[in-house]
């Protein structure tokens, strides 16, 4: 009977350590996935930031492509307010790159822009960003990743579900927009 008894208490104690370490580990994986969102952030920011003074540079050359410039302003705008949903905001973040592009384009047409100083060292500021933004985009995907897999696994599945752990959405582009992304920021001048 005491055999029994002492049986049971070592199996609840494993089994309360094996809950108590995957919770922990659960936990982990949440707060990593947070920190790789907070990178992202991060460098979205430094991005928005960026690029007013790009326009304003810009502006000084080609004043007459004002729709063009209003677009960038626009489009930064709406990626800089697109908090809460992912898909929101990939897509606000697809349709800056895309306005940035066009942005690149229209200074082809300005020799003088593409030789001032100013804009060089933004562009690959920007570049810089763009590298450093898909970088941290492939952080948060890998930490979602390993969370969503914890969450679906067997047994932690059970554990992440009596605490009501909750995947972690991926943030991804287009396949065309990703390629449009990749481009953008590598135009030579």
């Amino acid at each position: 009977m005491i055999t029994l008894a002492i049986v049971l208490i070592v199996i609840a104690v494993i089994a309360a350590l094996y809950t108590i370490s995957v919770y922990n580990g659960l936990i982990t994986l949440k707060n990593r996935v947070k920190e790789a969102w907070s990178d992202i952030q991060v460098q979205l920011k430094r991005r928005y930031d960026l690029i007013p003074n790009l326009v304003e540079v810009v502006k000084g050359y080609a004043a007459h492509e004002s729709s063009t410039l209003e677009k960038v302003i626009q489009a930064r705008n709406m990626a800089l307010n697109a908090k809460g949903d992912m898909e929101g905001q990939a897509k606000a973040e697809n349709m800056l790159t895309s306005t940035l592009k066009s942005l690149f384009a229209v200074s082809e047409n300005y020799p003088d822009l593409k030789a001032n100083q100013n804009f060089l060292k933004l562009q690959q500021e920007l570049s810089d960003t763009e590298d450093r933004l898909q970088a941290a985009r492939k952080f948060y995907n890998t930490n979602a990743k390993d969370l969503n897999i914890s969450i679906e696994s067997f047994p932690s599945n059970i554990i992440a579900s009596y605490f009501k752990f909750e995947k972690a959405e991926l943030f991804t582009l287009d396949e065309s927009e990703a390629e449009q992304a990749k481009k953008a920021p590598s135009v030579k001048f």
